[in-house]
């Protein structure tokens, strides 16, 4: 291996200054898996008929009213929105995996887990146009579950909100189309230069 010069090195060494920002995102995702598990709670004690446990999901999906009225008890519309609640959570804790894992293994250091069983499938081949393909398609679904929330609780919220919220997400979903055709046009440049060494391994 050919020795670098110090300067060159101090500069590729800068990279571990992102540690401390992936495990910054791990103890985020420490905290979404306690609010899950709250969230979790308080659906099987209103379903055990809990109405503090009803009054406190009301407030938590927006179904209290100016004047403070809300549900008494739990109905189909209500565990439809923990539930949404509750998988917006997940997706964005599987978004948070895709920026730790993905972005470590791309801008920090290679893990090596090519023979690890439980290694993700798209890790094989992460890179950081994949990674920006990927995390705009995991937007795009927790975009699309705060959208289907607030069209279900649509009496809580006011016209302007809805337009402006399907706005937002349309806006998400051709970013996320522009991506993956300047990624896809991008790549697909380079692909007659793969085939040509007939050997399957990718040359630069």
């Amino acid at each position: 291996m050919k020795k670098m010069r110090p300067l060159p090195t101090l500069i590729f060494a800068s990279r571990w200054l992102q540690l401390p920002l992936y495990l910054g995102l791990i103890l985020a995702q420490a905290v979404y898996v306690v609010h899950f598990w709250i969230e979790l709670a308080h659906l099987v004690e209103a379903a055990m008929g809990s109405a503090a446990a009803v009054k406190e999901i009301a407030h938590s999906v927006n179904m209290v009213s100016p004047e403070g009225e809300g549900p008494t008890h739990l109905n189909e519309t209500l565990i439809m929105l923990v539930v949404l609640g509750l998988i917006d959570v997940v997706m964005i804790s599987n978004l948070l995996i895709m920026v730790i894992v993905g972005g470590y293994e791309t801008f920090v250091s290679r893990m090596h887990l090519e023979e690890h069983p439980d290694q993700p499938e798209w890790l094989s081949h992460v890179n950081a146009s994949v990674l920006k393909v990927k995390l705009a398609t995991a937007i795009i679904g927790i975009s699309s579950i705060h959208l289907l929330k607030t069209f279900i609780n649509s009496a809580q919220y006011d016209a302007k909100t809805l337009i402006a919220q399907t706005g937002i997400h349309f806006v998400f979903l051709l970013s996320a189309i522009a991506i993956g055709l300047s990624e896809r046009v991008s790549g697909g440049s380079h692909a007659p230069k793969h085939e040509a060494t007939g050997d399957g391994k990718r040359h630069h």
